[in-house]
């Protein structure tokens, strides 16, 4: 009988991880995020998460003005000690440096969404909109699953508090004008 590998876990500097250490760890589980300096590793993610993804997405790329564009699961650098990894962004095309590109500055961020996943109920709902809203950026949808269809809780920024502003709840169909016009069938996750 032969003994099983150990793993060695990195051990966190005593202030926490900074940004440059996410991109410098070697072995990291993909779409390891930085939450508050700490290292936040994916579950895996269930069926319901993928496909509200594709349908948002599918959505937004139909829609997306041609100085934005739409990206999936792209790290996002808010300050030092923080570094998400929102389901899906809309970006200013302006911020593209080029296919190895690995993140984006939270000033280039017009959209961030996330759909709220059971192991990461807490960050989804609370930790990641405050930390959106304190870095600026504009908009910010929350996405749950209401009997295997997406929910869409539709935030703007309130840019005097720094926090969001609930503007709508869509249940079947997503139709906004801001931050530009979009209109999304939800029940198309039903066809998937």
């Amino acid at each position: 009988m032969t003994a099983e590998p150990v793993h060695r876990w990195p051990v966190p500097p005593p202030e926490g991880y900074t940004v440059d250490d996410l991109f410098r760890l070697p072995d990291l589980p993909p779409h390891t995020e930085l939450i508050d300096g700490s290292l936040v590793f994916v579950s895996p993610r269930r069926d319901f998460h993928h496909l509200a993804m594709y349908v948002l997405e599918h959505g937004l790329r139909k829609t997306v003005p041609s100085d934005l564009r739409v990206r999936r699961e792209m790290t996002v650098v808010l300050e030092p000690r923080q570094c998400p990894e929102p389901d899906l962004s809309v970006v200013r095309a302006e911020a593209f440096t080029g296919l190895d590109q690995t993140f984006h500055k939270a000033a280039d961020v017009v959209l961030a969404v996330e759909v709220v996943s059971p192991d990461s109920e807490k960050r989804d709902r609370e930790r990641k909109p405050q930390l959106y809203a304190e870095a600026g950026i504009p908009h910010f949808w929350l996405v749950e699953n209401e009997r295997g269809r997406p929910v869409v809780y539709v935030y703007e920024l309130d840019p005097v508090g720094r926090s969001y502003a609930l503007t709508g709840i869509c249940h079947e169909r997503l139709k906004l004008s801001s931050p530009f016009d979009i209109d999304i069938d939800l029940t198309e996750i039903d066809r998937l």
